[in-house]
């Protein structure tokens, strides 16, 4: 059995079957997440005998490492080979990317939900692979573990998780949000839903499911475009779930008191940069509670769109903000190894190509 991606029920479960004492199982939990052992024979509060038996039973699976870029901002992107699982939807073997953000009195992990992506943004390299695979919650979990145990970095001041990376978050719910809650377990991993945010391309019976979590992170929302035609074009899953019905599930999904929605607006030069569209994005989330607005220069890729200029930039920004919209221009870090938002393509793997799978989004 694989331990890493289970969670403290299903340990405790496990032990219990075993004729072991419950506790046995959160201890392994503890272990694994919070004091970052990987392997059996370290975990030395279980007794002996249990060790030998774990060890013949269960595995911990680590990713290889196959490279790593390093950026000369400091940021490190990881491309992690993963073996292929035993059920049908892990089939294969995969690669994926994570990228570890240091700065000073913080860390940011960008994490990979699955392998390549099946929601085709025109303007982002990862789409470009299809859909390998999904992740596991484990594969998941290992994108925070790894980084964090190579710096040995500890999650004091803070450390950010965003689940940005590669794939669409909403169309591999339950690993996850298995994922997700192990993140966000004080006797897990410990990190405060602050730090932990869900991005998605849009797919609204995925918001709809995410606002009825108990245990959820903060959801960011990939806006990109000020209307439907523009959006059409950019990201095809607005033919399925166009701006109106997105708008809705927006207002009606449940803020906590401290939150926010974030939208994240690509800038792309001389096609969505107007202040015509600054005005349009405006009176479209009019309508919301709590927002605010990052707006992303695109970062260049083999893909035919072009940078906006400063002063565009600058000027989307100051028409959202007099007009009551928070909004901040985010920089993306590690644009000089491939490792900033919409980068994410393994371009590096020494292999042969990889088999893709394109599934229709639902």
């Amino acid at each position: 059995m694989e331990l890493l991606g289970k969670s403290k029920e299903e340990l405790r479960e496990y032990c219990v079957g075993l004729g072991e004492p419950a506790f046995r199982g959160a201890q392994i939990y503890h272990a694994l997440y919070a004091e970052r052992k990987f392997d059996i024979a370290q975990i030395t509060n279980l007794p002996a005998a249990l060790r030998e038996r774990l060890s013949k039973e269960t595995r911990i699976t680590l990713p290889e490492v196959k490279q790593r870029f390093v950026s000369a901002d400091g940021s490190v992107r990881y491309l992690f080979a993963l073996p292929a699982g035993e059920d049908r939807t892990t089939a294969r073997p995969a690669s994926v990317e994570a990228v570890f953000m240091p700065s000073e009195g913080r860390q940011t992990i960008c994490i990979s939900t699955q392998a390549g992506c099946a929601v085709d943004c025109h303007f982002c390299l990862t789409a470009q692979l299809g859909l390998i695979r999904n992740l596991t919650a484990g594969e998941i979990l290992v994108q925070v573990l790894l980084p964090l145990e190579e710096h040995k970095a500890q999650l004091a001041p803070q450390t950010n998780i965003v689940l940005m990376g590669q794939g669409e978050p909403l169309l591999n719910f339950e690993p996850v949000m298995a994922a997700v809650g192990i993140l966000l377990d004080p006797g897990g991993m410990g990190i405060s839903p602050k730090h932990v945010t869900l991005s998605t391309s849009g797919i609204v019976p995925g918001i709809e499911r995410l606002a009825q979590e108990k245990v959820r992170p903060k959801l960011a929302i990939s806006l990109n475009a000020s209307n439907d035609e523009q959006r059409d074009a950019l990201m095809p899953i607005n033919k399925k779930y166009p701006l109106s019905v997105l708008m809705e599930a927006c207002k009606n999904y449940p803020l906590r008191t401290w939150e926010h929605l974030t939208f994240e607006y690509v800038m792309l030069g001389g096609l969505n940069d107007a202040a015509e569209d600054a005005r349009r994005v405006v009176r479209l989330l009019a309508p919301l509670k709590s927002v605010k607005v990052n707006l992303i220069p695109w970062n260049p890729g083999e893909l035919p769109y072009r940078e906006s200029s400063s002063e565009r930039i600058e000027e989307f920004r100051r028409i959202l903000v007099e007009r009551g919209v928070p909004a901040f221009v985010r920089y993306s870090r590690g644009r000089d190894i491939m490792a900033a938002c919409g980068q994410l393509a393994l371009l590096q793997v020494q292999s042969s190509p990889l088999t893709t799978l394109r599934s229709s989004v639902s």
